[in-house]
């Protein structure tokens, strides 16, 4: 199962550049989101990382308010979203009164994807697979709440290290 955004459109043959199946996040900042049912729901604000894994966590979509003043941030699972090249925008895989009943928060009390019941819970709501769950691909295969989520790391100065061009990094 892919934890991406699935791509639509024909911008795969007609971009300059590296995207549309990489881009900087920068570049999505603001862009549009619709819902499955085709109502302007809202604008990506963030796109959280996983650090550990390298994975996006999720996308921040901020809904409601005027210029940021009394929006609802709504914490996406990337694979829910689809990127639409023809009509540059995200399309969400959930109709806008869905999106309206979405849990949300605001931009003083942001959640934490560590709190692994929370996170599962956005997951669900959205009817997505979790990125670390063993369905995702995991490198380690171990789930993210799991105490050795993130082990595997290389010490410094171990002769396991890898090389770039003959430099040991």
């Amino acid at each position: 199962m892919s934890t991406g955004a699935n791509i639509v459109g024909g911008g795969r043959e007609t971009a300059n550049g590296p995207g549309p199946e990489v881009m900087a996040a920068s570049t999505l900042d603001g862009d549009r989101v619709l819902s499955s049912d085709g109502h302007d729901i809202g604008k990506l604000k963030d796109i959280m990382l996983d650090v550990r894994s390298g994975r996006i966590a999720y996308a921040v979509l901020s809904t409601g308010g005027f210029l940021g003043i009394g929006d609802k941030l709504l914490a996406i699972p990337w694979s829910a979203l689809t990127l639409d090249t023809d009509h540059p925008c995200f399309v969400l895989s959930l109709s806008a009164d869905r999106v309206k009943n979405a849990p949300g928060f605001d931009k003083n009390h942001w959640p934490s994807m560590a709190d692994a019941t929370w996170a599962t819970s956005i997951h669900q709501y959205y009817g997505r697979e979790p990125y670390w769950g063993s369905g995702a691909g995991s490198a380690t295969g171990t789930d993210r709440a799991s105490p050795g989520f993130g082990t595997g790391d290389i010490a410094p100065g171990s002769s396991n290290a890898p090389e770039a061009g003959g430099v040991k990094l």
